[in-house]
Order: structure tokens, then C-alpha cells, then sequence
């Protein structure tokens, strides 16, 4: 049984008192050290030593902060916060995508990102986020933290804190690598109308922040399943900073929108329903690299068909256009941006597009899964 229970302390003798090495060394919580494995194994989800040990040595030190530090089972916050804010939004975001990392990107970043910009697209301030981690068994420690790192680098980036968390380990074969899922808590100011996807109006203009496509197929490049030779990186990038740029310009804004799955295509087609108007795009105005293009040519894809992970919508007032352009122009995540359309009144609910011969065809919902896994 030696190595499967404890072994009992050793006593040594002084004078006529025992003296354990436990007792010894008050601050030894076991008289075994625990292992570190370079696996994940079930015990690090149990509940136990091995969890608090992952947590301690990984996750603690790289998402470091007042809150998390306590290891409550809630976090708790100020209510000042709150109770000066106008409005409170909370998002909630799975994210499944494979591979684990691509050009650009890791699940990591990107679980940190597509929340805080689901937070900005509603004009808030992303401040809280809380993620769960599912992890497979067998799942290498290094790429674990190398991950919670990246995480940690975008949270900082975006001036956000994970102030709480949770680790599960599923048996080998029953996840694929990890999942994560974050949610976010943001705040409106007070006085900041919030974009809203019912608030676009006709005569509205539909600019984007930069060229589409590069999420999608820079993933699916690094999947290696298609001999697609590309140098694409992922977009992969937090977008409050560029919401906030615009909402200083003095801007109107109606709606914004991150085009995720389903691409811009998708995106658009929720805002026109959504509002009931129809959206008119310009498919000379639409920016898409040269490289994507050529990819979606050759896979049979509409680029505003394809995912992005650090591009925005905007709708706002034609009197609004060239303060929003040079408001995003000054960002590093909006140096690209460009007007690619108008809002009229109808048809209710589509969206159009005027291609570069002259001709005008419908842009519908994508149907079906074009990519899966793809954020």
C-alpha cells in the first residue's frame, strides 16, 4: 500500500516529548507533496487537492486580482458601480473553436474577446467577466497555461477583470481539447443611449471597421483539412476601445453589431428585421482582402458569409459619417474602416446587394452551419 496512503509521520524522540515533522513545520498541509503533472487528469476537477493545486499555481497567478484572490464562491463587487450607470448589460458566450490555436488567435483570447464585445455592441463598458473552463482529461498542462495566459493578456488589454471561475475535467474523448464559456457584466453610462438592434432608422449609413473574412478562414486554414496556402491571421480583438472612440465623437449611434457567426451576412439580416428596414450594401464598397477573396472563390464561400472576431457594424446618421470614420481611423482596430451601405425604408426586413455590374440581389440569412466550430 505504500504510495496509495499516506505514510504517517515520523517522530523523533526529544527528551520525554515526541515531536512529529508535521508539527514541525505548522504551514505543510500534506506530508506528501503533490505532483505536478504535465496532463490533466480527473483529479484536477474532483473538488480536491489536485484542483486547488491548478487553480493556485495556474489560473491565480496569471488572472491576478483583489476580487478573484478572496476564493469566494461569488464574487463580490461595489454596488457603487452599478447604481451610477444608467444601464447594466450581461452577455454569455461558449466558445468550442477549432483547432485550440490558430493564426491570430487561441480559444483563450478569443473567449475573453467575443464577450467583451458583445458587452460593446450595446454601447457598455465591459468591467466583470466570470469563465468556466472544460477541460478533457489528458489535455496538456502547458497549452492549459499558455491558454489562460493569452486570456489573461486579452483581458488586460480590454481593461477588464476576471473576478470569477470555475474548472471541470470531462473523461477522455467526452470534450475535444477545452471550452470555455465567459460571461460579462457591462455598464451603460449614464446619459448613453444604448445601440439597440430595433434602432435603425432609414437614411442611416452601415459602415465597417475593417475587412471581413479573416476569423473565418484563417481557422479554417489552420485546420489543415483543405491545401490552403494563406499568410491570414484571425481579427481576433477586443473592440470596446474602438465603441468608446465613436460614442466620444459625438456621434449618434443606432445600432452596432460584431458580424461572429454567420459573418456580416447574418449580422445585417438580424438588424433588418430587427428594425424593419431594408439594408442596401455595396459589394465595390465592401472591403475584403485579397487573400480571402481568393479563398472564398476557390471553397464556394460568400465573404460576408465567412466569421470575423475583431470587425464592428455601425449604423448611425448620414450627418454622422465622416466624425465615426475619423473617430475609428484614430484606433489601431479601426484604421481600415470604410461606409459600405445605406438603410432605406423597404423592402422591410432585407437585406440587399448592388453588385458591380449593376445588378441588385437578395443577401440572406446563411442557412445551415458554413463553418463549424468556427468561434
Amino acid at each position: 500500500m505504500r504510495g496509495v496512503l499516506p505514510l504517517r509521520a515520523r517522530t523523533r524522540l526529544r527528551g520525554t516529548r515526541a515531536v512529529s515533522d508535521t508539527a514541525r513545520s505548522p504551514d505543510r498541509t500534506c506530508p506528501l507533496p503533490l505532483p505536478h503533472h504535465d496532463r490533466i487528469v480527473l483529479g484536477h476537477g474532483s473538488g480536491g487537492r489536485l484542483t486547488a493545486d491548478l487553480v493556485d499555481r495556474l489560473f491565480k497567478p496569471r488572472l491576478e486580482n483583489p476580487v478573484l484572490r478572496e476564493g469566494d464562491d461569488a464574487a463580490v463587487v461595489p454596488a457603487g458601480a452599478l447604481a451610477e450607470s444608467g444601464e447594466v448589460a450581461l452577455s454569455t458566450d461558449a466558445h468550442i473553436v477549432r483547432p485550440l490555436f490558430f493564426p491570430g488567435g487561441d480559444i483563450g483570447r478569443l473567449s475573453i474577446c467575443g464577450t467583451v464585445n458583445d458587452l460593446a455592441m450595446v454601447g457598455a463598458r465591459p468591467a466583470w467577466i466570470a469563465a468556466a473552463f472544460i477541460i478533457e482529461e489528458g489535455f496538456a498542462t502547458e497549452d492549459l497555461d499558455r491558454i489562460v495566459r493569452s486570456a489573461a493578456a486579452a483581458a488586460r488589454e480590454a481593461g477588464v477583470t476576471v473576478i470569477a471561475g470555475d474548472t471541470k475535467v470531462a473523461e477522455r474523448g467526452a470534450v475535444d481539447g477545452l471550452f470555455i464559456t465567459t460571461t460579462g457584466v457591462g455598464l451603460v453610462p449614464t446619459g448613453r443611449r444604448s445601440a439597440r438592434a430595433n434602432r435603425v432608422e432609414p437614411g442611416d449609413a452601415v459602415l465597417v471597421s475593417g475587412p471581413l473574412g479573416d476569423h473565418g478562414i484563417a481557422v479554417l486554414a489552420a485546420r489543415g483539412d483543405l491545401a490552403l496556402q494563406t499568410t491570414i491571421e484571425s481579427d481576433t480583438a477586443p473592440l470596446n476601445g474602438l465603441v468608446e472612440a465613436l460614442y466620444a465623437s459625438g456621434a449618434a449611434v443606432h445600432a452596432l453589431r460584431d458580424p461572429t457567426r454567420g459573418g456580416a451576412a447574418a449580422a445585417l439580416n438580424e438588424l433588418a428585421g430587427a428594425s424593419g428596414v431594408c439594408v442596401v450594401i455595396e459589394e465595390e464598397r465592401v472591403p475584403v482582402r485579397r487573400e480571402v477573396a481568393a479563398a472564398c472563390e476557390i471553397l464556394g464561400f460568400d465573404p460576408l458569409h465567412v466569421a470575423n472576431e475583431g470587425r464592428l457594424l455601425a449604423f448611425v446618421p448620414e450627418a454622422d459619417v465622416d466624425r465615426t470614420l475619423a473617430a475609428f481611423h484614430a484606433q489601431p482596430y479601426g484604421a481600415a474602416a470604410c461606409r459600405i451601405g445605406r438603410v432605406e425604408a423597404t423592402p422591410a426586413g432585407r437585406v440587399l446587394l448592388e453588385t458591380g455590374i449593376g445588378g441588385t440581389r437578395i443577401v440572406d440569412m446563411p442557412s445551415g452551419e458554413l463553418l463549424p466550430r468556427i468561434c
